[in-house]
């Protein structure tokens, strides 16, 4: 299997470095082919702009979703953004690894996901969304570091249930691009562990990784769940974090 690990954390001496090495390593031992990219490392810009194109159609204004569609067609993007798009379209497996920042990923990553993510690859036109994506038949994984315990992201936590707090990542971000969304790995309350729960929590991402293949996917709805006006259709139970239905509806 070929796994691409895009890697967010400024510090190259923490935490989140020990488990990126723990993984590679496993995967390796495992027989699979690994790359990373180490976004801090490597400098990354994610600032989308005109200048993410070599080519522009619409050079006036910038259309930034049809450009990457154009870009798409032409092979025409900015070297740093083709070089990760053909790491992405290589890769069996996509890890999104960093600190959980503000219910999310850190800007680099995000950043990364703008800018790569592009319509006319990975989405677009013509249905080409969630079990119709560009990246379907692939699987995806966030694996995360966090500053808060674990009973603080409890349905009824301090801040709210994990799966609602990932779901625009899991959802929004993986399953529209067609990806299968594996459970994340979650590290808890970094800062405030020793030792002992450290090594825990590399032997358990090891763990996890040594098993992936056999991991099963969170649950999804596929596009033919939701009816003409984008909802779910009567009779189709509500299985992912964000969807509900509606009182009116039933």
């Amino acid at each position: 299997m070929n796994v691409l690990i895009v890697f967010a954390h400024p510090e190259p001496r923490s935490f989140g470095r020990a488990l990126l090495d723990r993984g590679v390593r496993t995967l390796q031992d495992c027989g699979h082919d690994v790359v990373v990219s180490d976004l801090y490392a490597m400098n990354f810009n994610p600032v989308a702009s005109g200048a993410d194109f070599v080519e522009r159609r619409f050079p006036d204004a910038l259309q930034y979703d049809r450009e990457q569609k154009q870009a798409s067609q032409q092979r025409s993007f900015a070297p740093d953004i083709q070089a990760e798009l053909d790491k992405l379209l290589w890769s069996d497996l996509l890890i999104l690894q960093g600190p959980l920042w503000w219910f999310s990923v850190p800007a680099i990553m995000k950043g990364w996901i703008d800018r790569v993510f592009a319509n006319g690859t990975v989405y677009g036109g013509g249905g080409m969304r969630f079990d119709n994506g560009g990246l379907k038949g692939r699987k995806a994984m966030l694996a995360m570091t966090t500053g808060c315990v674990s009973g603080m992201v409890e349905p009824d936590g301090l801040l709210g249930d994990k799966d609602v707090i990932l779901w625009h990542l899991h959802h929004g971000t993986f399953g529209y691009s067609g990806l299968a969304t594996l459970p994340p790995f979650l590290a808890w309350s970094i800062h405030y562990t020793d030792e002992a729960q450290r090594n825990a929590y590399l032997d358990a991402y090891e763990q996890r990784l040594r098993e992936i293949e056999h991991v099963p996917a969170l649950p999804s709805h596929p596009l033919a769940d939701f009816g003409p006006d984008w909802r779910l259709k009567p009779g189709i139970e509500p299985r992912t974090a964000g969807h509900r239905r509606s009182k009116e509806r039933g």
